[in-house]
């Protein structure tokens, strides 16, 4: 590692760039796919993606990362690895990485408290099933029967976009 001349620190070897990978997948609620991750990683310029890329690879094959249906999330020994070497990060680059991984940190959060999809029936309807969850239980079920696929992966879509926003409006519908 070495400082350039405004100050930022920069990764300069493949040790490093694994530091940087359990550091940041330590810091994900869910699994991540391959450019999800790279982007995170990319974070320090001294991080090129042909190296980060042979890192992953490494932790993979050391299984300190787990790759499953093609998302990659740190294993429990990933987790103690990269915990007892994490501080040898320089901090400028554990603050990139963290301001990087909040915002996905919360995204990935939101994502994994709202469900839809949807089951075809023989006739060509289909039946929506959404969900919110509040990160302890479900705060809304509901299942909606729609004439076509088309309108059935809108609703989803709409769905997954507000879900908030509709939940607020049924129980206001429903308290009134």
């Amino acid at each position: 590692m070495f400082l350039d001349g405004f100050g930022v620190c920069f990764i300069r070897d493949k040790t490093e760039i694994k530091i940087l990978i359990l550091y940041i997948l330590n810091r994900l609620p869910r699994p991540v796919d391959m450019p999800t991750l790279a982007e995170l990683a990319l974070c320090d310029d001294g991080v090129n993606y042909f190296d980060f890329a042979e890192a992953l690879s490494e932790l993979v094959e050391t299984q300190n990362v787990a790759l499953i249906d093609g998302k990659y999330l740190i294993t429990p020994r990933g987790m103690m690895n990269g915990s007892e070497i994490e501080g040898t990060l320089p901090y400028t680059v554990r603050l990139a990485a963290d301001k990087s991984t909040q915002k996905l940190s919360r995204v990935l959060k939101r994502n994994a408290m709202i469900e839809a999809f949807h089951t075809e029936k023989d006739d060509g309807s289909c039946v929506v099933s959404l969900s919110l969850s509040d990160g302890i239980g479900k705060i809304l079920k509901l299942e909606i029967l729609t004439g076509s696929r088309e309108q059935a992966q809108y609703m989803e879509k709409k769905f997954r976009n507000g879900a908030e926003e509709l939940y607020i409006k049924i129980a206001g519908v429903l308290l009134e």
